[in-house]
């Protein structure tokens, strides 16, 4: 049995782990929220660790409010760096494999083709910037780690992207949605399932990989395929970033390049219009 702990299992990302628990019944699941472990106090994280023993530590739990990080960047940086750096560390005491998740936030979002591993981070925000330093509290306090930078992440679970526009789209007759940033939706049930591919791999490679959904696309377009998909009759308009403006400047370009994770761990990448078509139905 492999003993597996899951952090921040109240989040998009957890909630998509305990969905998918009953398919790996040679693993033994460990699910903590927030309040049941605050990530950032080392005791009760050492505690865990002495009495549930994990072979494995997943690191669900983020600070993910974009814009309110930019006024609460002690918050952000507590959660996405320092208790990184705490997690990252016991694990290594108690010879734990460490995988954390990151985000297509820490480069700088203005490139033209799709962002590798070796690609330069730039964050643009303080989001981007806490994301990018818990990628190096990980590294320095175990560097067996492996990180997941992904984009555009939506599930049944939550407040996201998908569940928004499914909610406007029956309360609306029309609507706006930004028409110039791209990137590649990422249903947060395929990050679980390619988690766990990467947990039952003969081999452990440590690094940072790029995970996404195959594809491109835009808020725009993602939008509207949605709206397809529902069979909803609301307007969708298409904007400028220019005229929605936020507090935290927002990637133009976020595809990622994943030939690193298909290559290493023979990872099968699923379409993002296949993927939210099967979120829906779920919903």
């Amino acid at each position: 049995m492999k003993k597996i702990l899951i952090t921040g299992a109240n989040g998009q990302l957890g909630k998509e782990f305990r969905d998918l628990a009953d398919k790996f019944p040679d693993c033994e699941f460990l699910f903590l929220s927030r309040e049941d472990l605050p990530i950032h106090h080392f005791e009760l994280v050492r505690n865990v660790f002495v009495s549930f023993k994990p072979d494995y530590c997943i690191n669900c739990a983020a600070y993910t409010a974009v814009d309110k990080a930019e006024q609460e960047k002690d918050l952000a940086f507590l959660v996405n760096a320092e208790s990184v750096g705490v997690l990252a560390a016991v694990s290594h005491v108690h010879h734990a494999k460490f995988i954390h998740i990151s985000t297509d936030y820490v480069y700088d979002g203005m490139a033209s083709h799709p962002y590798t591993e070796d690609s330069i981070t730039d964050p643009q925000s303080v989001y981007g910037l806490s994301k990018k330093m818990g990628e190096a509290e990980a590294v320095k306090n175990n560097p067996e780690s492996v990180i997941i930078r992904t984009s555009w992440v939506y599930s049944r679970h939550g407040n996201n992207f998908v569940k928004t526009m499914m909610r406007l789209m029956r309360e609306k007759d029309s609507i706006s949605v930004v028409s110039d940033q791209k990137g590649t939706p990422t249903w947060a049930a395929d990050i679980a399932y390619t988690i766990m591919q990467i947990v039952n791999a003969n081999n452990w490679v440590p690094g940072i990989y790029n995970f996404s959904n195959d594809g491109e696309t835009t808020w725009y377009d993602f939008a509207v395929e949605i709206k397809r998909l529902i069979g909803s009759k609301c307007i969708v308009h298409a904007i400028p970033t220019s005229s929605y403006p936020t507090p935290a400047k927002r990637p133009q370009y976020s595809v990622l390049d994943k030939e690193k994770i298909i290559s290493v761990y023979h990872v099968k990448l699923r379409d993002w219009r296949e993927s939210l078509g099967s979120c829906i139905k779920g919903l």
